[in-house]
């Protein structure tokens, strides 16, 4: 019997109305041939067929006009999955974020506080305790034989008067800090600091009415420091020691800023520019209150007690105005 060609003389798989349709034939291998199209308006592939001479398709589509693949379909879904990925973020940070901000978290000021906190018998001891307790022992260390030098170098009387309080008051604050110390069973430095030794040597290298203004300028300039820390811990202290050394460095440090000043030779200017360069810049900056008004001084009305609460007897009254 003669054998028949592979090609089938009728419509085969690949002619008519079939899958393929579109005149696609088999080309040997059982694909369409380059040129083919496989779906008409919304099927799997156009342009490059299913494979182009037993290849992959190439410049294919998935579907035409509404398919998977004509790019509107893929960038729909990211697009959508993106929206849904940037909502659940924003979802989970404001769930987040209060808990981060509540003020007990770690690293907060409380925290700080209870984590460098000891327990004594006179009360709870903080860090900001003990800095001071060291900075009141540091005072004395530079500022007593400070003084002792004004006795011999100063060439004023109000310098002479100025040294003259600082021996005293750093000789009674000396031992009033060994003694709290002691209770507390802190040790204290024996040295001055860098800082301290060389104001010290500044000092030492001037003469005449150099060392006049020197002395009061940089004296004045370590008082000022040192009276914003005794004011804080004074306000702030939970132990009855500090507390109570706290009001002797006061009333201390307050004597000697006056007697400095006494001096004429502060340069109040300089202070300001220190304090506004040296110290932590504000969170925030806040309207200036007004300035001066032109005119008559406005007037306040006197605080007076109310027919409802009255206040406390003053310890001391101020005298009356004639």
């Amino acid at each position: 019997m003669r054998s028949r060609s592979p090609r089938a003389d009728g419509p085969g798989p690949f002619d008519g109305p079939g899958p393929f349709s579109g005149g696609a034939r088999a080309n040997g291998t059982g694909l369409p041939v380059s040129g083919s199209e496989t779906t008409h308006r919304g099927g799997l592939f156009r342009g490059g067929g299913l494979t182009n001479r037993g290849g992959r398709s190439r410049g294919s589509a998935l579907v035409n006009r509404g398919g998977l693949g004509d790019g509107s379909g893929i960038s729909g879904i990211i697009s959508g999955s993106g929206l849904v990925l940037v909502a659940l973020v924003a979802t989970l940070a404001a769930l987040v974020y209060p808990v981060w901000t509540y003020e007990d978290r770690s690293g907060t000021g409380l925290d700080t506080l209870a984590a460098q906190t000891v327990p004594t018998a006179y009360g709870p001891l903080s860090a900001l305790d003990r800095d001071f307790v060291t900075k009141v022992r540091l005072a004395g260390l530079w500022e007593l034989p400070a003084g002792q030098q004004a006795g011999q170098r100063g060439t004023s009387g109000a310098v002479h008067t100025a040294g003259e309080h600082l021996v005293e008051g750093h000789t009674f604050l000396d031992a009033r800090v060994r003694e709290v110390a002691a209770a507390l069973r802190l040790e204290l430095p024996s040295q001055p600091t860098a800082q301290q030794r060389r104001w010290l040597d500044e000092l030492s290298a001037a003469r005449g009415t150099a060392y006049d203004e020197k002395f009061a300028n940089v004296l004045r300039l370590a008082h000022g420091k040192v009276f914003a820390v005794v004011a804080e811990v004074r306000a702030t202290t939970r132990n009855t020691l500090v507390r109570a050394l706290a009001d002797d460095a006061n009333t201390t440090v307050l004597d000697h800023i006056k007697v400095l000043e006494a001096t004429g030779l502060v340069d109040f200017d300089r202070l300001a520019r220190d304090a506004a360069t040296s110290g932590p810049r504000p969170a925030t900056r806040s309207p200036a209150p007004p300035g001066p008004v032109t005119g008559p001084p406005p007037s306040a009305a006197p605080v007076t007690p109310t027919p409802t609460f009255t206040l406390p007897p003053a310890a001391s009254r101020p005298r009356p105005g004639p």
